[in-house]
């Protein structure tokens, strides 16, 4: 039967075709208007107007919003689509190493950067929406156990084996970025592939998100004490204390808070416009602010939304309207009484979501974006050195490794292998790691372009293995 739904008909497949050829159009018309449209870019000068580079942006926007959804072809193959938009971004993002050199401003654009950070902060915020603080709290434990195993063995890993291993004559501020590096998670990759193939609900799903946020804190106390010894050369004690403390009082400060001032917040809002413009400004703007203070106290702004997301409830929406469909549909179902009341318990689920389907609105834009803009980011001429490529290779197996020990630290029919894979994508804060390591200057070039290998195929590799492994278990669940 599952053989069957794979059979791909003459009709499907030449739908399939003409899309292909569709955005292959875009592809062609857009590449010239690019450079056409940026004659100071294509002539070498050093200076672009403010207008010409706001202009320059839209064209960006409506070429990469595009074409990242040519990265849902991957859908086709089982595979979930953040694996697509990241191939995407890294296939325009290495066309130069064809010649082709029209996008790679894109990947230096402050305004695109900007979205597609907006983007992922959208994606933990309406993760956070279909989380349960009460359900998140049942697997606290074992999410600070897995964050706590993720970060010491990838750290020892990097610090001990692959510095003394390859770099055993560098310094000791360079072996500790190293296994600083390897500590990082990319949540929102992991996240995304929960999502797309809507596995949020799992036990391990919640496991590895709320690990990825202690991971977060811990890395970042991480990456302030391996600075502070490789600037000053010495260990302040009493700065890892208080960023602690910082950090821990934000993520209970900030729940607590949340909870006490989003019913107030709420019913103030509705009573100055209870339509569905209002509503999605008081969520889009509580994410926001709590991206906001989660960056002043130096976390990253995607663990302050995530714990705006997991704050609101849909109780807080009830002073708002209803949409105008869901008022009528109860018009016609409230008079048939009893014969009803199915229906009406559908219609009030799907209206308490109602706040997700808003945000994955403006999500399906932004989110896909962010995915593309963290492809655009990789390079791939860095695997053309053999030395570099097979000491990246070594660093990548211990980097998975590390995460992999990970998922050993839960229990209760959890399954450890996707809690450990779910753990291994550095994405974006692996590279964070990296440039901070390199702007310090105890990064070199070549343990820089290790790093970016070892970044690259952990956002590769793990959405098709992570996807197989849930895969499987949907298998094991039906039989």
């Amino acid at each position: 039967m599952q053989q069957a739904n794979l059979k791909i008909s003459k009709t499907e497949f030449k739908k399939h075709f003409y899309y292909f050829l569709f955005f292959a159009a875009i592809f062609a018309i857009g590449v010239p208007i690019t450079v056409f449209a940026n004659p100071a870019a294509a002539e070498g000068a050093a200076e672009t107007t403010h207008t010409a580079l706001i202009a320059q942006t839209f064209l960006w926007l409506a070429i990469l919003f595009l074409m990242s959804k040519l990265g849902t072809l991957v859908e086709r193959i089982g595979q979930p689509s953040v694996l697509g938009e990241i191939i995407i971004g890294v296939i325009l993002g290495n066309l130069g190493l064809l010649g082709v050199h029209w996008f790679e401003p894109a990947a230096t654009n402050e305004y695109l950067k900007f979205l597609a950070e907006f983007g992922v902060v959208l994606l933990l915020f309406r993760i956070g929406l279909e989380s349960n603080i009460k359900e998140m709290g049942k697997v606290g434990l074992q999410a600070f156990l897995v964050a706590c195993v993720g970060v010491v063995f990838p750290f020892l890993f990097g610090t001990l084996l692959v510095g003394n291993l390859f770099y055993a004559d560098s310094s000791l501020a360079t072996k500790l970025f190293l296994g600083a590096t390897l500590t990082a998670t990319s949540v929102g990759i992991t996240a995304r592939v929960f999502q797309d193939l809507k596995k949020l609900h799992l036990k391990e799903a919640k496991i590895v998100l709320g690990a990825a946020v202690i991971d977060d804190v811990l890395g970042l106390l991480i990456l302030a004490v391996v600075s502070s010894i490789a600037a000053s050369g010495s260990l302040d004690a009493l700065e890892i204390v208080k960023l602690s403390a910082i950090a821990l009082g934000f993520l209970v400060g900030s729940i607590i808070a949340g909870q006490l001032t989003a019913p107030w917040i709420g019913k103030f809002l509705s009573k100055v416009h209870a339509g569905v413009g209002m509503k999605i400004s008081f969520a889009i703007s509580f994410c926001l602010f709590f991206a906001y203070f989660a960056s002043l106290v130096g976390l990253a702004p995607i663990v302050g939304a995530f714990a705006a997301g997991l704050v609101l409830d849909p109780v807080h929406f009830k002073t708002f309207k209803s949409p105008t469909f869901f008022a009528k549909l109860k018009e016609k179902l409230i008079p048939m009484g009893a014969n009803a009341d199915h229906a009406l318990e559908i219609l009030n689920n799907a209206e308490e979501k109602h706040v997700e389907d808003l945000v994955d609105t403006v999500g399906h834009l932004f989110i896909p974006l962010f995915f593309v803009i963290t492809g655009l980011q990789v390079k791939l001429d860095v695997l053309f050195d053999t030395n570099v490529l097979l000491v990246a290779l070594a660093v990548t197996a211990f980097a998975f490794l590390g995460k992999i020990l990970a998922g050993l630290a839960t229990w209760g029919g959890v399954n450890k292998w996707i809690v450990g894979f779910g753990m291994i994508p550095r994405g974006e804060v692996g590279l964070i790691f990296a440039n901070v390591g390199k702007a310090i200057g105890v990064v070199s070039d070549e343990v820089f372009s290790v790093m970016i290998v070892m970044v690259i195929f952990s956002t590769l590799f793990t959405p098709p293995i992570l996807t197989v492994l849930l895969r499987r278990l949907d298998k094991k669940v039906l039989t």
